[in-house]
C-alpha cells in the first residue's frame, strides 16, 4: 500500500532530528510522497532545503499563497518566479482566495491568482488552491481561466456537495484531509457521496490534525486516519482508497 500527501508544510520543522523523525513516521506509515507548496518568497528556501535532505520523497511547488498577497504581491512574486526555473517543480501553489481573515487585497488576491494560474498554463503544471470563505470568487476566476490546460487540486475541500460537483465539473481533484474526520464538520456527508476517483488525500500538516490527534501539531505520517476514514465512508478498505488515490494524484503530478 502506498499513500501519497498531497499537501504539507514539513518544511516548517526546522529541527533535523524532529524533521528525521518526522519522515520516519511516514515510512512506517506507507507515506511514500509528500508535495510541499509554497506560500511566500521566505518559503522557498525552506522547501529546497528540505527536498535536499529528502530528494526521493519531496516534490515542490510554487506559488504565493492569499494570505500573503499584500502591497508588495508583486515583490513576491519576482522572487518566487524565478525559483521555478531553479528546480523542477511539480505544481504552481498554493495559490488563490482567501477572505476569513481580512477583505482588504481582495482586488490584489484575483490579480495575483490569474497571473500564477498564467504561469501554470505557460508550463503545463496544475494549479493548488487555496479557498476560504470565498468558493463564489474563486469559481468566478477559474471560470473566466477555463481552458484545456487548466487543472489541478482544490485543497482542503470543505464545501457543499453542489460545490463538490462544480469543482468536478471543471476537471479538478478535491484535496480531502482532517476535516473530513470532524464530526460536526459535514465533510464526511459529502464525501461518501463522492466517486473516490476524484478525490486526493492531504494533511495540511502542521495544520487540520485529524482524529484521535486533534488539537496537536499535525504530520504527514497522520494521513493514514485520512484514508482510513475516507475508506470507511465508502464502505471499503483502506488499500483501496490508498490504489485509487495514488493514481488521482499520479494523473495531476504526472509522478
Amino acid at each position: 500500500m502506498v499513500l501519497i500527501d498531497t499537501h504539507t508544510h514539513l518544511y516548517y520543522e526546522a529541527d533535523e532530528a524532529k524533521r528525521d523523525e518526522l519522515m520516519l513516521r511516514c515510512k512506517q506509515n506507507n507515506i511514500d510522497r509528500l508535495f510541499l507548496p509554497n506560500v511566500d518568497a521566505a518559503s522557498v528556501p525552506l522547501m529546497f532545503d528540505l527536498l535536499k535532505a529528502y530528494p526521493d520523497n519531496c516534490y515542490p511547488m510554487l506559488g504565493l499563497h492569499p494570505c500573503s498577497v499584500k502591497e508588495n504581491w508583486e515583490e513576491e512574486l519576482a522572487v518566487i518566479q524565478p525559483a521555478i526555473h531553479q528546480h523542477k517543480i511539480y505544481a504552481i501553489g498554493e495559490i488563490g482566495i482567501d477572505l476569513y481573515w481580512d477583505k482588504t487585497f481582495l482586488a490584489e488576491q484575483i490579480q495575483a491568482f490569474k497571473l500564477q494560474i498564467k504561469w501554470a498554463k505557460a508550463l503545463n503544471l496544475p494549479i493548488v488552491i487555496h479557498c476560504r470563505d470565498a468558493f463564489d470568487e474563486v469559481y468566478q476566476v477559474l471560470l473566466d481561466e477555463q481552458d484545456d490546460k487548466l487543472r489541478g487540486i482544490f485543497h482542503c475541500f470543505s464545501g457543499t456537495l453542489e460545490q463538490a460537483h462544480k469543482i468536478i465539473d471543471l476537471s479538478f481533484y478535491l484535496g480531502i484531509g482532517g476535516v473530513v474526520t470532524y464530526k460536526n464538520a459535514g465533510l464526511d456527508k459529502v464525501v461518501e457521496q463522492i466517486d473516490l476517483k476524484h478525490i486526493v488525500l492531504e494533511t495540511d500538516s502542521p495544520y487540520l490534525t485529524p482524529v484521535p490527534y486533534r488539537g496537536k501539531p499535525n504530520e504527514s505520517s497522520y494521513l493514514i486516519y485520512v484514508a482510513q476514514k475516507v475508506a470507511d465512508l465508502h464502505k471499503t478498505f483502506v488499500e483501496e482508497v490508498a490504489e485509487i488515490t495514488t493514481a488521482n494524484s499520479k494523473a495531476v503530478f504526472g509522478i
